[in-house]
């Protein structure tokens, strides 16, 4: 896009991506880096960003859906990519002519991912998840042999290969959890089974962000990094962006779209839930829970507009929220079209992703993820 938008956008610093993926990499030196591109992603651009952590040392792209796997592919990007959330009938035929790794969990998507080979003609490549505690997707140890016994036999037989041994951690974003030296040793003990009944799986893995962050022990062959990649700290426990030396990639920008006089004791917003307390002066924000502004951050959500930190008036409609400004605006004047930001880095003073997730009850990972594709994406550096 060549020129900004004028109501909404969402800035995104590529070269922050870049900065963030070198700086993972760091922490894990002896492991590969996945970069998790699930979700467009993070609501960052899965393309852009995806060309971004390659540029910066990434070897895997990690996706949820199959979807998100075949538009990278149909993209151009051919790095190595894992995609694990499949229901039966899936397109596996697609994923396998593609040279995706899909994951397997059970014996039924074993079957169905050698009837699609079959039909490419070609092996596929597959990744056994183990269940090690979280009890989502995922193998249980009691189920773990049958599985790994038929996969064997399937690529004894030449219609996949097993590529990638991996799990995921329920609380690594709780430091000291009784869960995480629990769920490494079922890994362990999982892993050790699955390469004596002779599978050598290219990749091992169970880091996610958190615990590439905070658990060396679990690095293994690959670290799986999401929203760390896009600068955003995973998890308040662990510290802020910057403590955990990570940039944001994501700025929320709007322009104020009227500025207004009105007296002591005028609603605003639907179900009027805030007065004003004097004459004072209110700026409208084009942009809503449509958009991905959280309703629940009503009355709470910061802005930085005017050169202050102002917080919403009332509640957040579909497409636009009020802050009261006062009559003294600060440094300067508000005018429309002036720039309210919702949130950045915090580099300039800004809010940031953590703050609106403290704001609405939430966590960090839903505030970038939830803008919606109504807000253009202005990329920097690209």
């Amino acid at each position: 896009m060549n020129e900004t938008p004028t109501r909404v956008y969402a800035e995104i610093d590529l070269d922050a991506v870049r900065e963030n993926v070198r700086a993972l990499r760091a922490r894990a030196p002896r492991a590969a880096l996945m970069a998790v591109v699930k979700a467009d992603a993070y609501g960052h651009g899965a393309v852009p960003c995806a060309r971004a952590a390659l540029e910066a040392g990434a070897a895997w792209l990690g996706t949820a859906t199959p979807q998100e796997a075949l538009a990278l592919r149909a993209a151009g990007i051919g790095a190595p990519l894992l995609c694990w959330l499949w229901t039966p009938g899936g397109p596996w035929r697609e994923a396998v002519e593609a040279g995706i790794d899909v994951s397997v969990s059970g014996m039924w998507a074993l079957r169905e991912v050698q009837e699609a080979a079959r039909a490419a003609g070609r092996p596929a490549r597959i990744q056994l998840k183990a269940d090690t505690g979280l009890g989502r997707a995922g193998c249980q140890p009691a189920d773990w042999a049958e599985l790994v016994g038929a996969a064997a036999a399937a690529e004894a037989a030449g219609s996949v290969r097993v590529t990638g041994i991996w799990s995921h951690f329920a609380c690594a974003d709780e430091p000291g959890h009784p869960s995480i030296p629990l769920q490494l040793t079922a890994f362990g003990d999982m892993l050790a089974y699955a390469e004596k009944e002779g599978l050598e799986p290219e990749v091992r893995h169970i880091a996610n962000s958190p615990a590439t962050l905070t658990l060396p022990e679990s690095h293994y062959d690959l670290v799986r990094c999401g929203l760390a990649v896009y600068g955003v700290s995973p998890a308040p426990e662990l510290g802020t962006s910057a403590e955990l030396g990570l940039r944001p990639a994501m700025s929320l920008k709007a322009s104020v779209a009227l500025v207004k006089t009105v007296p002591a004791g005028h609603g605003v917003s639907y179900g009027l839930h805030y007065t004003t307390g004097a004459e004072t002066d209110l700026a409208l924000i084009p942009a809503g829970y449509a958009d991905g502004v959280p309703r629940h951050a009503s009355g709470r959500g910061p802005v930085a507009v005017g050169g202050r930190i102002r917080h919403i008036a009332g509640r957040v409609a579909m497409d636009q929220f009020v802050v009261d400004l006062g009559r003294d605006h600060g440094p300067r004047r508000v005018r429309p079209g002036d720039e309210a930001v919702l949130f950045g880095s915090g580099a300039h003073g800004e809010p940031t992703a953590e703050d609106w997730a403290q704001a609405a009850d939430t966590i960090a990972y839903e505030i970038v993820t939830r803008i919606g594709a109504r807000v253009p994406r202005v990329y920097r550096n690209g």
